[in-house]
């Protein structure tokens, strides 16, 4: 059961030429436009930028910082319980986080 086959995603190459066939453009004409899309996005998602990005009907697209984390020792261990363990400091960083829109919801 665990070794049966799965469809594999289709490639960019793929991608391109089935859009490029249904609406009728070249598909050097579909590259440009999802290259421009991925311009926009990273200029949304730049420091100057609102942080967010929404493709209409499809996904949301945020950035988030996350606060950096202190060490904390003597915390109790939720494998091995009665054990304390030490939790090792985390530095700040940002997160991407995508999220389906109800269309997108409603497709699979």
């Amino acid at each position: 059961m665990a070794n049966e086959a799965r469809p594999k995603a289709p490639s960019k190459s793929e991608v391109l030429n089935n859009i490029a066939a249904s609406t009728g453009m070249a598909r050097k004409d579909v590259g440009a436009v999802i290259d421009a899309l991925s311009n926009e996005i990273k200029k949304a998602l730049s420091s100057r930028g609102p942080g967010m990005f929404a493709i209409p009907g499809l996904v949301k697209i945020e950035k988030k910082k996350v606060p950096a984390r202190p060490a904390r020792k003597g915390v109790p261990n939720p494998f091995k319980p009665g054990e304390l363990m030490d939790v090792a400091a985390k530095k700040a960083s940002t997160k991407i986080k995508v999220r389906p829109l109800k269309n997108l919801k409603e497709m699979a």
